[in-house]
């Protein structure tokens, strides 16, 4: 098939880079387009037409993939600290941990600001900079070429990254020697404009006249009494008539700025007030690739994927009544489960049958649909129009059905009060 390089297909380039390190000349370099995302130009003086770029291209030549004899695990990792500074439940540190034992170097993405990039690190202790979820395409940088070359140098690499990544490196490595490679994907939804950061972080410099320091999408919080307490925890210290601020939901968008007098200010926005969630899954902003995405199949290119554990409330109900975030891990090959059963040492939960886990994972049945209405959006977006109003055009306000459910009878409300009654 021809793959963006040949005929222009936005549609057709997931911004791997994988063409872009491949190539001996130099003659490839990522340049962003109008809507931000990043694509491959092609320098023609420089290129010796020697088709490297066209082996690695995943459109063109998709690597090997898992589809069968997957094992699966839900849960959340003993080390609570560790666990609220994750997205989810820690799964990642946990795997870091059993895999990462000697002589070894691991790969992530890193962010500071609006910059989110892949780098490497050589101690596990430095994990913290690769938590948490960016929700932004990374720049790959010269990742792939230094994987290759700590693998030839016979340590043990941990690659993490999204489905694309992973098949860009896997696709990168050729006939590399993969035996001490492990590879984790995070189950992926799509990846937004960074458009839509850069008008906020606009917004918030004329109002504050200070730039984004830091942005954590899935904030989880402190409680009232300064420990990591959640949902449950907080929903029981108040049910004895201790006052305090509880939030009934950790998925707060947390925005740091830094002041022109160099103090901090930041600014919360609750999942379900916050117009950057409305417009990204109503799929108004996603790269054009990711609504024909290849790799949202339960066919998978990495050893472990790792997701948000949907429907916990249903499946593990004993993790859910402590919420403080749970991961979903699937082993795909026999490497990933070797890793991922010892893992489990360091974590709470129990093996799942992957229907069960396939059922909330929209990802990995089906790509998303591009909405009819993205290249409006994207026009206004493009244009001089401010975050403000275009959260007004565009930015639905939750309903009231939507705030009963999230907010008074839920599911974490439902299971509290069952837990209550099951102590009777």
């Amino acid at each position: 098939m021809a793959g963006y390089l040949i005929d222009k297909d936005k549609g057709k380039c997931y911004g791997c880079e994988a063409c872009v390190q491949i190539c001996p000349k130099s003659a490839l370099k990522m340049e962003e387009d109008d809507e931000g995302f990043r694509y491959p130009i092609l320098n023609k003086d420089l290129c010796v037409k020697c088709n490297l770029c066209h082996q690695v291209c995943l459109y063109e030549n998709m690597p090997v993939r898992y589809g069968k004899d997957k094992y699966v695990f839900g849960g959340y990792i003993k080390d609570e600290e560790v666990r609220f500074e994750s997205t989810s439940g820690g799964a990642f540190s946990a795997i870091v941990d059993t895999f990462c034992d000697d002589n070894y170097v691991i790969f992530g993405a890193e962010s500071k600001g609006l910059l989110v990039w892949h780098s490497y690190i050589t101690d596990k202790k430095n994990l913290a900079k690769f938590r948490k979820s960016k929700y932004s395409q990374s720049k790959m940088g010269k990742s792939y070429q230094q994987a290759k070359d700590f693998l030839n140098s016979g340590k043990k690499v941990l690659f993490s990254g999204t489905p694309c990544q992973i098949s860009g490196l896997k696709a990168f490595l050729r006939n590399t020697n993969q035996d001490n490679l492990l590879t984790v994907e995070v189950i992926c939804e799509g990846v937004p404009s960074p458009l839509y950061i850069r008008k906020y972080e606009q917004s918030l410099k004329k109002k504050f006249g200070a730039l984004i320091e830091s942005i954590d999408y899935r904030y989880k919080g402190h409680s009232f009494l300064g420990h990591h307490k959640w949902d449950f925890q907080i929903m029981r210290v108040l049910t004895n008539n201790i006052l305090g601020m509880a939030r009934w939901d950790f998925e707060i968008m947390r925005t740091t700025v830094m002041m022109n007098d160099n103090k901090k200010k930041v600014i919360e926005k609750d999942r379900w007030f916050n117009p950057f969630w409305y417009i990204w899954l109503k799929h108004l902003m996603s790269r054009p690739s990711c609504y024909e995405c290849l790799f949202t199949t339960t066919e998978r290119t990495a050893d472990i994927s790792l997701g948000d554990l949907w429907g916990v409330h249903i499946y593990c109900p004993e993790l859910y009544g402590k919420n403080g975030g749970s991961s979903l891990a699937i082993a795909n090959t026999e490497k990933g489960k070797s890793v991922l059963k010892k893992a489990e040492g360091s974590m709470y939960g129990h093996e799942l049958r992957f229907e069960d886990a396939l059922r909330y994972q929209g990802p990995m049945r089906k790509h998303i649909e591009m909405n009819p209405k993205r290249e409006q959006f994207m026009q206004d977006l493009k244009s001089e129009m401010d975050i403000e109003d275009i959260n007004r055009k565009w930015a639905d306000k939750p309903s009231l059905k939507l705030l009963w459910q999230k907010y008074v009878w839920g599911n974490r409300q439902k299971v509290f009060v069952w837990s209550i009654w099951n102590r009777k």
